[in-house]
């Protein structure tokens, strides 16, 4: 395989499916070497993706293999990377336990309302922006806006330091292709944002997720300070990036099967399958946080030493034509239960309510308030931005008829 072809470098959309439905067409894992420059077993089957990511022999490393975990100072690390998908059982437990047990699916329901009012407004900004000069990026002008503003609401983050967060966010998904200087510099920010906004709440708590994390027990435990910093960095991170990516992703793949999009707008009420089927089809994330083998294993017939890293690739897992007939086509219409877009088993997200409710009511107003919406540059000319986590088009262009 090639630079151009490595399916988490590779930028022109499309490349990165390509890529993997060639190397999956080759068995379902291989080891290679990783754009970050590690090496790798990368597993493309579903059957073998779901077996791995619940075999107690295939561990999470901890926060020292975070990006650049060898060279930031060790309490920029434990303060960023402390959380439960650094973690295996019992400790993975007892963090899920507690941060479950403030962030409940009634909190993410109430949100329901609010959202929609946000999106109503972010449509209208785009409506302007449209009509003032005939094109948009839908991320920047809706997906990326809700996402941030939707999540940093429910922690508790003042407004007027959102901007600042999608500005750290940006080299903290990179990781190793922001390069050092700027890793650093974003970790070192959003810390001391951190650390500064906990004290805020300890002060004065209010009804929010970040003040029901600082206040929540399991007996005499709690949450330290390092883990909280942990968790909110991953909240906010995760916690809006993957809307902005199915939003995005999802949009993307309607414009690109004008008859599925069409069955969408005639009916809107197979949206909650149809996210599905978008989660599935063009997964929000490229990879879950690798991991290694404690001990030996054996995966498709192929011996994996202790030791070696482990990348699931959820793109090509998601394809499998052995569990997915069709796999390369979009059908809104298909069960496409059993995706492992949000991971599978103790590591699956916990924020993927949040993502679906998001989604639901974001396509929902977007295909209610502009039918005539297409894509405003070729297809083949879109691009993705390279990382090994993250499956993101750099933009959306979008405008009004045909």
């Amino acid at each position: 395989m090639t630079t151009a072809d490595d399916p988490f470098i590779a930028v022109r959309d499309g490349a990165r499916h390509r890529a993997l439905a060639e190397l999956a067409a080759a068995g379902p894992v291989h080891h290679m070497r990783l754009a970050t420059g590690a090496d790798a077993w990368v597993v493309t089957g579903h059957a073998e993706a779901r077996a791995v990511l619940t075999d107690p022999r295939v561990v999470k490393s901890g926060a020292s293999t975070s990006p650049f975990g060898a060279e930031l100072p060790a309490e920029l690390v434990t303060a960023l990377d402390s959380h439960m998908l650094n973690t295996d059982p019992p400790e993975h437990t007892r963090l899920r336990r507690l941060v479950s047990a403030a962030f409940t699916r009634r909190r993410v329901e109430a949100l329901a309302p609010r959202i929609e009012r946000i999106c109503d407004e972010l449509l209208d900004g785009l409506e302007e922006t449209l009509k003032a000069e005939g094109e948009a990026d839908l991320i920047t002008a809706f997906a990326a806006p809700l996402a941030i503003t939707v999540i940093c609401e429910l922690l508790g983050v003042p407004p007027g330091s959102r901007e600042d967060v999608r500005a750290w966010a940006g080299p903290l998904l990179a990781g190793r292709f922001a390069g050092y200087e700027a890793y650093h510099r974003a970790s070192e920010e959003m810390v001391a944002f951190l650390r500064g906004l906990l004290a805020d709440k300890r002060r004065a708590p209010a009804d929010d997720l970040l003040s029901a994390l600082i206040a929540v027990r399991d007996g005499e435990d709690r949450l330290t300070e390092d883990e909280l910093t942990s968790m909110v960095h991953l909240l906010l991170l995760a916690g809006h990036e993957t809307t902005v990516n199915l939003i995005a992703n999802g949009m993307n793949a309607l414009f690109a099967d004008p008859a599925q999009l069409a069955l969408l707008r005639a009916e809107p009420e197979r949206l909650p399958a149809a996210i599905e089927e978008l989660l599935r089809y063009d997964s929000p994330a490229q990879v879950p946080i690798p991991a290694i083998t404690a001990e030996p294993i054996e995966v498709a017939g192929r011996r994996i030493p202790a030791g070696e890293n482990i990348v699931v690739a959820l793109l090509a897992v998601n394809r499998d034509p052995a569990r997915f007939p069709d796999p390369g086509v979009l059908d809104l219409t298909r069960d496409a239960g059993g995706h492992l877009a949000f991971g599978h088993g103790v590591h699956h997200c916990l924020g993927a309510p949040l993502a679906r409710l998001e989604t639901r009511i974001a396509l929902a107003a977007l295909l209610r308030r502009f039918g005539d919406l297409t894509l405003a540059v070729p297809a083949e000319s879109l691009e993705r931005l390279p990382s090994l986590i993250i499956n993101r088009l750099a933009t959306l262009p979008v405008r009004r008829g045909h």
